[in-house]
């Protein structure tokens, strides 16, 4: 799933391709992935004759700024958006279409069918599912130190279980929680609330900058992810721990190994991550 370096890449893509275009119709052909009004018709009613007059995101959903409206999109696992001639064939992946009246189309293609739309009038886009509940932007000024701290302290879950728990901060998967426990040094099942105070400013640290980084390279091209110009990331290429199990760990050269953590696949080094419990 596109965690919030991939969601930035392709909203700062999406940004340059659609703002200030008039949608001229949209056509929905796979209806459950609209959440958000439930008649399908509504959707594309009110949606006909607004302009795009920004993207933005929240986590790891994109924030399509209309004149009256603001569309929240979900890419889940393998959802895209391209922009194409409106003329152009389009392919059975293809489930939501957005005409605009300069002839172009902007393309929703998803292959799994799990991405989401939700419209909402603008203003009430934050109060109420799915972002009401959202923790903050690791990048934000609300994102202090003393605020993780005062998170983890509350949890005996597994520090790589509160990560990825997105009323605390957004935006964190299961690429870049990995990465940033082995640059902590961090043990992915230490309890959340057993992390002392320098180790604590040190994840905080970096949170911020394996973010920063992967944000700067376009993100990981990990499975099927572009951004919408079909163009991959690089991120991947800077990678410690995720995906290289059984490799050679980049800074101490023991080998990475891959557990299971709150049923997700976790990436460490035994050497550089060590689990204190033993």
């Amino acid at each position: 799933m596109p965690e919030l370096p991939e969601v930035e890449t392709v909203r700062r893509t999406l940004q340059k391709l659609v703002n200030g275009k008039t949608i001229e119709r949209v056509t929905v052909i796979w209806p459950k992935m609209v959440k958000k009004p439930e008649e399908v018709e509504q959707f594309s009613d009110a949606l006909r004759g607004q302009t795009i007059h920004d993207v933005d995101r929240r986590g790891k959903f994109l924030k399509i700024i209309l004149d009256d409206y603001v569309l929240v999109s979900h890419l889940r696992m393998e959802g895209r958006y391209g922009l194409y001639d409106k003329n152009e064939p389009y392919d059975k992946h293809t489930h939501v279409l957005f005409t605009f009246t300069d002839g172009t189309e902007l393309r929703y293609r998803d292959v799994r069918k799990f991405g989401t739309m939700h419209l909402f009038k603008k203003g009430e886009e934050e109060t109420v599912l799915p972002l009401s509940q959202l923790g903050p932007e690791p990048f934000s000024e609300e994102f202090t130190l003393s605020y993780l701290e005062s998170q983890l302290a509350k949890t005996n879950r597994k520090i790589k279980v509160a990560l990825l728990d997105q009323t605390k901060v957004v935006g964190l998967g299961n690429i870049y929680v990995d990465e940033a426990l082995f640059r902590a040094g961090i043990y992915p099942e230490r309890a959340a609330n057993s992390l002392t105070k320098k180790e604590l400013k040190r994840l905080h640290g970096e949170i911020i900058q394996t973010l920063q980084e992967a944000v700067d390279k376009g993100g990981s091209t990990i499975r099927s992810y572009v951004n919408t110009q079909g163009e991959i990331g690089m991120f991947q290429l800077e990678l410690f721990v995720y995906g290289q199990n059984g490799l050679a760990c980049k800074k101490c050269g023991a080998e990475i190994q891959k557990t299971v953590v709150g049923g997700r696949g976790t990436h460490y080094c035994p050497k550089c991550q060590k689990d204190l419990r033993k």
